[in-house]
């Protein structure tokens, strides 16, 4: 057990780790050594920053906590602290059902935390944090919180109302970063068409991206999390015309039916995706779109799976997730609706519409075969360098297997050749 040591442990989203590494800057600046997710942990002061977005996830959090209970039981670390998504929810019922546990706090109290570790929060530090990720790629969160209110959704619940960060301190924050090394910016938020709408009134996205753009240093700036009503569109040109913009777009759309779109409080019609979908693909060609899809939400018959199976053939996203309704307390769904489908069901449609997906993936990656891309190196390993392209957001989405005919640099850039295609990597050699 070192003293003044802080060991951080970061669950679920990207935007978690954002917050994490945030925090991280606080401590070191009061003069803790601190590291993140460690294959070790050895400080006397653990932090858990918890996800509790849905109910494997929470249950991900509680045996961490667990866990890292039973090593304190056994003299391993001094302190356990909580915070994050999960105990911002349920604080009262962790705090009853995990005695282990010393401290707890919601998302957003890092003040408190730190004043009762005896330091103050630093405001000129605010924009700063230590990364996780390798030097060259990072997240950049842009807002937080979300005035949706989908029916399934209890992020609303968790974070409060949408908050956008103000795009002077985030220009800063890119400005300090690329001078860090930084070249990969994944700009992320729960919703990043809403940026900007609570601080004049207007979209702000194609201006904020426009503007990132400029700064030098600034190779790729991919988009993460976009929300298909009331899409900025003003952000495609942006796109189109910026080298340094990906095409590449997450943006969850959850369903096709209208009946089950409706009964999720989407506001947006079949028609209305479809529309959105073709002019996406019309304004930024050669976009590769990620969406995240949901199966077994109530109200989804056989009708409406088929619908949503024949849909995902027809829009051959070159990216896509899916997983099957959870009921979470408090939301809409759970107070309205009936959970009413078993799961098995769920888990058949879920691996029905998968191999679907891999299929779809494994034609749109042999298109690949024998095109020249550009990719940026994440790491070696015994027989390949790993890259990415810019259709190739990190941990998520494929990568590029590259033969060893060359020295290659992480975190570098590098032409490729592709080689040899399967579902979820390119096989490539440089050039």
């Amino acid at each position: 057990m070192r003293k003044n040591k802080i060991d951080i442990v970061s669950l679920g989203c990207s935007k978690n780790l954002v917050d994490s590494e945030h925090l991280m800057r606080q401590f070191q600046a009061a003069g803790y050594l601190v590291t993140h997710n460690p294959k070790r942990i050895d400080g006397e002061t653990v932090v858990v920053n918890t996800c509790g977005f849905i109910a494997d996830a929470q249950q991900e959090s509680i045996d961490t906590i667990l866990q890292l209970g039973e090593a304190k039981r056994q003299g391993k670390i001094r302190n356990l602290i909580v915070m994050g998504c999960l105990s911002e929810r349920f604080r009262a019922d962790l705090m009853e059902a995990l005695p282990e546990v010393d401290r707890m706090y919601g998302k957003f109290d890092w003040k408190n935390m730190l004043a009762d570790l005896g330091h103050a929060y630093r405001e000129d530090l605010a924009r700063e944090r230590c990364l996780t990720t390798p030097n060259h790629y990072c997240y950049l969160k842009i807002s937080e919180g979300c005035n949706r209110f989908c029916a399934f959704c209890a992020i609303p619940l968790i974070t409060g109302r949408h908050t956008s960060i103000p795009m002077g301190g985030l220009l800063d924050e890119v400005h300090h970063l690329t001078t860090q090394g930084v070249k990969e910016f994944n700009v992320i938020a729960q919703d990043l068409s809403s940026y900007g709408t609570d601080l004049e009134g207007r979209m702000m996205l194609p201006e904020l991206i426009d503007r990132m753009a400029d700064i030098e240093g600034v190779e790729w700036i991919r988009l993460h999390y976009a929300y298909p009503t009331q899409f900025p569109y003003d952000i495609l040109p942006v796109m189109a015309s910026r080298d340094n913009v990906c095409s590449y777009l997450d943006i969850a759309l959850q369903h096709i039916s209208d009946n089950v779109l409706t009964n999720m409080r989407r506001h947006i019609s079949r028609q209305e995706t479809l529309d959105l979908l073709a002019r996406l693909r019309r304004e930024v060609p050669g976009i590769h779109i990620r969406t995240t899809l949901m199966v077994g939400f109530p109200g989804e018959g056989e009708q409406e799976f088929e619908e949503l199976m024949d849909f995902t053939r027809e829009a051959r996203f070159e990216r896509m997730g899916a997983f099957t309704y959870s009921e979470e307390a408090g939301t809409w769904a759970a107070q309205h609706l009936d959970d009413d489908i078993p799961n098995e069901v769920k888990q058949e449609r879920l691996q029905r519409l998968m191999e679907l997906q891999e299929e779809i993936s494994l034609e749109i990656q042999q298109e690949k075969v024998g095109q020249t891309l550009r990719v940026i190196i994440d790491r070696e390993d015994e027989d390949y360098y790993i890259g990415r392209t810019q259709w190739d957001s990190p941990e998520v989405d494929p990568e590029v297997l590259i033969t060893k005919n060359k020295p290659l640099t992480i975190g570098e850039f590098a032409h490729v050749r592709v080689t040899e295609a399967l579902p979820f990597e390119l096989i490539a050699t440089s050039i």
